[in-house]
Parts: structure tokens; C-alpha cells; sequence
């Protein structure tokens, strides 16, 4: 009962943080090192910009094998939601706790020091290492400017690497990544009354919509991992158009936004440069007639693939729903972290389908569990002979 009171506590700290991406995560992070130095950890704190930070936090000795635990300290936004109660204040009714990242993923983070609080750290005969990353949610920023600027601090850690995002329990060694890529379709400006003296960006972006549909269709028949995948191909959405600046101005400016999920063990870059070369044909148009395509690539989240049967897939299986490996149908820290040589699997409690959502919420009984499944995972893969 203590130790569920310790984890409630904390985990109502934690909700109280407003950390929505892209804003300070400052507060939090040094919230987590104090606690991982108060347990006897080699704390760095990792600045990306000021106020916004990863925390990286290490126990026994360096270079012996081990474990990794990672998660993120951001959270989405509430505007707009319909909440039934204060968001950022733990609230529990009948059994659940409700609040912004009790799923995704404050509940693990809380669960995760709590279980560790209750063991002998200071006596680990391999390493466990702690990596809590910021604005994980708009495009795993942090995990990247880990492993693009700070790989010399992290290249050495455990490479059994856990990532305790919302998946029920259920042990998976893959899933998609996400890219992003901004089209800007340039046109020239004219009077509505005289559109032949103008070229409308707008209409070039409809050229385009129609281009990017085929290359969608053809993503479509590349298929892969289909036991596993809900959309066992590169999924292909057009998030957002931005075009024009009054009703009687022929466009000459329309901003596309395109979102892909490259499966498991596809490479990003040659993506991107399909993407590209479907536009080709808009692009010379374009040009012919005084405007321009430029297409930028925004953000790259590559995909995550394990290997089946790693000590820490074995350590997990007495904690799972299932000892088969599944695939998450969400991209996570663990596609950039796997640049550095880590084995990530994902695996925790709550369940993504309330992530995101008003009364985000995780059940008491299953973060409880999740406190005994990180001590047991511990103790076996950083302590036991």
C-alpha cells in the first residue's frame, strides 16, 4: 500500500508539469535527475535549447552489458478537449487515473523511479541507464539530437533497451517510422479578373494532390510485415494545405503538408526521393510557366526493427500478455535510438487508443504491476549472476 501511494504521488507530480512539446521541459527534467542522483545515478542533463533538455542517468558499473530504460517527458496538447476534469491534476475514479501522459507516458516514467527507489542500486553488477527524452510527440526530437549530438555521452549504453510506451502488455520489436515533407507550390500573383496574367499556386498544388494520390496507390502494393502490421505498407497522408490571401487574388503561394510511415527496415531517404520524383512532372510545369515546386524535408522518424529472442524480449516474456513479439501501429524514440547500436523493444502498460484523447487515463492495478515487472526486469538483467 505504501509503495502504490509513493507511485500515485509521483505520478500526480509528474501530470502537474504541463510539459506539451515544444515548450520548457526543464522543471520536469530536473525533477527526474534530482531523483535519479538521490538513488545514486551519474546524472547529465543534455541541453537541446534553452529550457528543453534530455536527462540521461546511469548506476553500476559502465561498459558491463545491462539495460536501458527510456521514455519521454512531453505531452500533446489539451486545447479544445473536452476534459471532465483538469487535465494536468491526477484525478482518480473508480480505479483509474486520469490526466494528460498518464498513458503516454508519465504512468511508465512514475512507475519506472518508483520500482527503482526500492532496490539496491548501488550494488548492480551491470549497468542500468536512464534516458528520458523531451518533444518526442512533433517528431522524436529529442531521441535525434541525442544520437546527432550527443552520441560520444550515449554511444556506450546497454544495448537491451526498453521503451515504455502504451502498448498493453504487449511485447513489439517493430513498428513504422514518420517523415515529413513540406511542398511549397510558387505561382505569380494577379487580379481574379485577369487570371491569364497570373499562374495559380493553388491549382498547382491540385496537379500535385493528384501525383502524390498515385504515389499513395503504389505505396499501397509494396507490402510488407503483413501478420504483423495493421497497414503492412508506407502509409501516405496529406496533413495540411495553406494557400491564398483573398478571394480576388489569383494564388501565389499554397503549402502542402505530407506525412509518410516507412515500414520496418526501409530506408527514409530513398522515400523522400520517390516523393520527389512523383512531383517532377508538376515541378517542370510549374517552371515553364514562371512558378516553382520545392519540396523540403522536414523531419525523417525512421522505423524500428529488433531482432527477435534479445535477453531483454526473454526477461519481459513472464510480464506479457503474449511472449510472441507484435508490432506498435505508433512510431517512438526507439527508430533514432537504434542509430546508436540499441536493441529497442517497446512495451508498457496502458493502452495508446486512450493517448492523445480527453480523459487520457491508466488503470492503478496495471501501473502497480508495472512497478513489480521493473524491478523483476531489473534485478535479471542488471544484478542477478
Amino acid at each position: 500500500m505504501k509503495t502504490e501511494q509513493g507511485l500515485v504521488d509521483l505520478l500526480s507530480q509528474l501530470v502537474a508539469y504541463p510539459t506539451v512539446s515544444r515548450t520548457p521541459v526543464d522543471a520536469i527534467a530536473s525533477a527526474l535527475a534530482q531523483r535519479a542522483e538521490d538513488l545514486g545515478a551519474k546524472v547529465d542533463i543534455l541541453e537541446t535549447r534553452p529550457g528543453t533538455s534530455n536527462v540521461i542517468a546511469r548506476f553500476g558499473p559502465r561498459g558491463s552489458g545491462g539495460l536501458t530504460i527510456s521514455g519521454h517527458m512531453d505531452v500533446v496538447p489539451v486545447t479544445g478537449q473536452p476534459w471532465t476534469s483538469d487535465p494536468f491534476k491526477l484525478t482518480e475514479r473508480d480505479g483509474q487515473l486520469f490526466g494528460r501522459g498518464t498513458a503516454d507516458m508519465k504512468g511508465f516514467i512514475a512507475a519506472t523511479m518508483t520500482a527503482l527507489a526500492s532496490l539496491p542500486l548501488r550494488k548492480l553488477r551491470r549497468e542500468l541507464a536512464l534516458v528520458w527524452t523531451h518533444d518526442e510527440e512533433v517528431g522524436c526530437i529529442g531521441a535525434e539530437a541525442l544520437v546527432d549530438r550527443w552520441s560520444s555521452q550515449v554511444r556506450d549504453l546497454p544495448s537491451d533497451t526498453w521503451i515504455g510506451e502504451p502498448t498493453d502488455l504487449q511485447i513489439c520489436r517493430m513498428h513504422p517510422g514518420h517523415c515529413t515533407a513540406e511542398i511549397t507550390l510558387v505561382g505569380r500573383a494577379a487580379h481574379s479578373s485577369r487570371p491569364g496574367l497570373g499562374l495559380s499556386a493553388i491549382a498547382l498544388a491540385q496537379r500535385a494532390l493528384a501525383e502524390l494520390d498515385g504515389l499513395a496507390r503504389h505505396w499501397r502494393t509494396v507490402r510488407a510485415f503483413e501478420e504483423l502490421l495493421e497497414a503492412p505498407f508506407t502509409v501516405l497522408n496529406v496533413g495540411t494545405i495553406r494557400g491564398g490571401t483573398a478571394i480576388n487574388i489569383v494564388p501565389d503561394q499554397c503549402v502542402i503538408q505530407v506525412g509518410f510511415r516507412p515500414l520496418p527496415g526501409a530506408n527514409p531517404d530513398a522515400l523522400f526521393d520517390e516523393l520527389e520524383h512523383a512531383l517532377t512532372r508538376v515541378q517542370q510545369h510549374a517552371r515553364f510557366h514562371g512558378g516553382d515546386l520545392i519540396t523540403n524535408r522536414v523531419q525523417t522518424g525512421p522505423a524500428l526493427l529488433t531482432p527477435e529472442g534479445t535477453p531483454l524480449h526473454r526477461a519481459l516474456c513472464d510480464h506479457a500478455t503474449t511472449p510472441t513479439p507484435a508490432a506498435a501501429p505508433f512510431s517512438t524514440d526507439g527508430g533514432h535510438l537504434q542509430r546508436l547500436g540499441l536493441e529497442c523493444l517497446v512495451f508498457g502498460p496502458g493502452s495508446i487508443d486512450v493517448a492523445h484523447r480527453p480523459d487520457e487515463h491508466i488503470g492503478l492495478e496495471a501501473l502497480s504491476s508495472c512497478v513489480d515487472s521493473v524491478k523483476s526486469v531489473v534485478q535479471q538483467m542488471c544484478a542477478d549472476v
